[in-house]
C-alpha cells in the first residue's frame, strides 16, 4: 500500500497522453462558453476576409481580359471602370472587415486566456491550501511553484495565440479546399496530395515529442526547486563558502534542462523544413497542371490566377502546424499537471459542526491515539492525554519523542490512524476545520515572518486590529522594547521571512501574533527557544498573564519554561513516562530529574531548596 507521501508527489506527475489533456482543458472552460464562441467566431471570420484578396485578384483578371464578357459583367455592371470601381469597394470592406474580426479576436481569446489563467492559478493554490502538511513534505516548493506559475502561463500562452492558429488553419482547409473543388477538381486533387503526408508527419512528430515536453517539464521542475532551496539557504551556502559547489550543482541542472529542451527543439525544428518540400511539390504541380488547363481553355486565366494564389494560402499556413503543435504540447503538458494538482485528493476534509470562537472553553482529551509519519515506524501508540480546561500542561522529552507532533494532529495538520481527539468533548475531525484552527494560537519553534512591517505581522490573522490592540500584544510579548528601537517601529518592514530581525526578534513577534488572536486554546511550541535568558525571564512573567483563563500547552527544551506550569508531562518514543507537578516530579528522582540535572547541574533535593 502506497504512503500519502508517495501519493503526494505521483499527484503532480503527468499522465502519458495529450487528449486528456486537451479534454480537461475544454473542462476548465466551459463556464466561459460564450467568450469562447465569441473568440471562434471572430477567428473563423478574420480568416474568411483574409482568404478573399485572391478572389479580387482573379476578378479583377477577368475584367481585364473578359472586359464586357467577365463575370461581373455577368451581374450587371458592364463597364470595366465600373467593374474596377465595384472591386475596390469590395477591396475595402474585405480590408475593414478582415481589421475589425482581427482586433476582436485579439482582444476576445487574451482575455480569456488572462481569465483562465487566473481562474486556474487562484483554484490551484486554494487546493495547495487544503493539502495536508504530508504533501509539502514529500514535494518540492520549487515544483508547486513551476506549476503555480510556468505551467499556468503556458496554457495562458497557448489559448492566446494557439487557438486561433487552429481555428484559422481549420478554416482555411476547409473553405479553400471547397472553393478549389468547384473551380477545378483536378486541381484541389494534387492539391490535396502533400495534406495526407503533412497530417501524418505532424501526428507522427506530435507522438514523438509528447515524454520529449513532458521531461522537459520535469527538468523545469528541478531547476525551480534548487534555485527555491538555493535562495532560502544563502545564509548556510555563504557561511560554508560553498557558493562555487552550489553554481555547479546549478550548471548541471540548468545543463539537463537545456539538453532535455534541446532534444524537443531538434525535433520539432525539423517539421516544417520537411512540411515545406512536400508543398513546394505540390505548388509545382498546381502551378503546371492549372497553366496548361488555363493555356487550353479548360479553366479561365482569372480562375487559374485564383487558384495560384489560393493555393499558396492554403499550403503555406501548414508550414506553421509545426510551431502550432509544438505550442499544442508545451500548453497539454502543462495542463497535465495543473489538473493532476487540482485532483490530488484532500486527504484531511474539514468536518461540517461549527465551533463558535467563544463558546470554547478548552478542554483538550486524547484517547488511544496512533499516528506515523510516511514511509516511518509508528510514533504514538495508545496515546491519551486530557488537558482541563484552563490548565497550564507542559510538556517535555528528548527531540524525536513527539511532544510537536501533538500539536500537529491537535490542529490538524496530519490525520490520526486510529483513536479520537477531542475539544470540549467533540471529535476535532467533526468540526469545521477553520473553526478548529482560530480557537487555537501556535508559537511554533519554526518561526514564520512575511515579507511586510511589524505591525503587519503581529496582525497576521487578526486582520482587522487596530494599533493599540497591536502594541498591547507586542508589550505582553516582550517585543515592544526592541520595536521602538527600530528606525520605523511598528512600519518596519521585517523582510522576506523576517530576515531583517534575529532569531529571538522574531519569536517574539510570534508571540505578540498568538497574544493578539487571544485564543481559548494557545500552544507554544519552543516559544522561548531562540531568546536569551532575559528575555525567557521576561516573557516568563508576562505568560502568567497570557495564560489566564485559558487552556495552554507549553512544549519545551528549556525546563525553566514549564517549571510553573500546573502539569509536567515527560515523553520518550511516542510515550508518557511521568507526570506531575514540577516538584514532585523531582522528588520522584526519575526521567524528569534526570533532565533538570543535565540542564543545571543541580541535584533534585538541590533544587528544592
Amino acid at each position: 500500500m502506497k504512503s500519502a507521501a508517495a501519493t503526494a508527489v505521483e499527484a503532480v506527475r503527468p499522465v502519458p497522453t495529450t487528449a486528456s489533456g486537451l479534454r480537461r482543458l475544454l473542462i476548465s472552460l466551459r463556464p466561459h462558453r460564450r467568450l469562447v464562441w465569441l473568440a471562434a467566431t471572430c477567428s473563423v471570420l478574420n480568416k474568411l476576409f483574409d482568404l478573399a484578396p485572391p478572389v479580387l485578384i482573379g476578378l479583377a483578371v477577368d475584367v481585364v481580359v473578359q472586359q464586357r464578357t467577365s463575370w461581373l459583367a455577368g451581374v450587371g455592371v458592364t463597364g470595366v471602370a465600373g467593374q474596377l470601381g465595384v472591386l475596390a469597394v469590395l477591396s475595402f470592406l474585405i480590408w475593414s472587415a478582415e481589421s475589425l474580426f482581427e482586433y476582436l479576436y485579439a482582444l476576445l481569446w487574451r482575455n480569456l486566456a488572462q481569465t483562465v489563467q487566473h481562474e486556474l492559478r487562484i483554484e490551484a493554490y486554494d487546493h495547495l491550501q487544503h493539502l495536508e502538511m504530508a504533501f509539502f513534505e514529500a514535494g518540492s516548493s520549487g515544483r508547486l511553484l513551476t506549476i503555480l506559475n510556468d505551467d499556468i502561463n503556458q496554457l495562458e500562452r497557448f489559448l492566446d495565440q494557439g487557438a486561433n492558429e487552429i481555428l484559422q488553419l481549420i478554416t482555411t482547409v476547409l473553405a479553400v479546399g471547397g472553393a478549389m473543388l468547384v473551380l477545378s477538381p483536378t486541381v484541389a486533387g494534387v492539391s490535396f496530395l502533400p495534406i495526407p503526408v503533412i497530417l501524418w508527419g505532424s501526428l507522427r512528430f506530435q507522438r514523438r515529442l509528447v515524454p520529449r515536453y513532458r521531461e522537459v517539464r520535469e527538468r523545469a521542475g528541478d531547476l525551480a526547486s534548487r534555485l527555491s532551496n538555493n535562495l532560502g539557504g544563502m545564509l548556510t551556502i555563504k557561511s560554508y563558502a560553498a557558493e562555487d559547489w552550489e553554481k555547479q550543482r546549478l550548471i548541471e541542472q540548468s545543463q539537463a534542462y537545456r539538453a532535455s529542451n534541446g532534444r524537443a527543439i531538434r525535433l520539432s525544428a525539423a517539421f516544417i523544413p520537411l512540411i515545406r518540400f512536400a508543398i513546394l511539390f505540390a505548388f509545382l504541380a498546381i502551378l503546371v497542371i492549372g497553366g496548361l488547363q488555363a493555356w487550353q481553355g479548360a479553366i479561365a486565366i482569372g480562375t487559374y490566377s485564383f487558384l495560384v494564389f489560393i493555393t499558396q494560402r492554403l499550403l503555406w499556413p501548414l508550414t506553421t502546424l509545426g510551431r502550432t503543435l509544438d505550442d499544442y504540447q508545451r500548453a497539454m503538458a502543462s495542463t497535465h499537471r495543473v489538473m493532476d494538482l487540482l485532483d490530488t485528493p484532500i486527504a484531511i476534509p474539514s468536518g461540517h459542526r461549527p465551533l463558535p470562537f467563544a463558546a470554547v472553553r478548552g478542554h483538550i482529551r486524547f484517547e488511544r491515539v496512533a499516528f506515523a509519519y510516511a514511509g516511518r515506524e509508528p510514533l504514538l501508540r495508545d496515546f491519551d492525554l486530557e488537558v482541563p480546561a484552563g490548565a497550564t500542561i507542559g510538556i517535555v522529552g528528548a527531540t524525536g519523542s513527539g511532544k510537536s507532533t501533538i500539536v500537529k494532529l491537535l490542529l490538524r495538520l496530519y490525520a490520526i490512524q486510529s483513536g479520537r481527539i477531542l475539544l470540549d468533548g467533540l471529535r476535532i475531525d467533526d468540526l469545521a476545520l477553520q473553526d478548529l484552527r482560530r480557537a487555537i494560537g501556535l508559537v511554533s519553534q519554526e518561526v514564520f515572518l512575511f515579507h511586510g512591517t511589524i505591525a503587519e505581522n503581529i496582525a497576521y490573522g487578526s486582520f482587522s486590529a487596530g494599533r493599540p490592540a497591536i502594541e498591547r500584544a507586542a508589550t505582553l510579548a516582550e517585543a515592544a522594547g526592541f520595536i521602538a528601537d527600530l528606525p520605523h517601529g511598528y512600519d518596519t518592514v521585517v523582510g522576506e521571512r523576517g530576515q531583517r530581525l534575529s532569531g529571538g526578534q522574531r519569536q517574539r513577534i510570534a508571540l505578540a501574533r498568538a497574544i493578539l488572536k487571544d485564543p481559548p486554546v494557545l500552544v507554544l511550541d519552543e516559544a522561548t527557544a531562540a531568546v536569551d535568558n532575559e528575555t525567557e525571564a521576561a516573557i516568563q512573567r508576562s505568560l502568567d498573564r497570557i495564560t489566564a483563563a485559558r487552556t495552554t500547552l507549553v512544549i519545551a527544551h528549556r525546563l525553566s519554561t514549564v517549571r510553573h506550569a500546573d502539569r509536567i508531562v515527560v515523553m520518550e518514543q511516542g510515550r508518557i513516562v511521568e507526570s506531575g507537578c514540577h516538584d514532585a516530579l523531582l522528588e520522584r528522582n526519575g526521567a524528569y530529574a534526570a533532565l533538570w540535572r543535565v540542564q543545571t547541574g543541580l541535584r533534585p533535593e538541590e533544587a528544592l531548596r
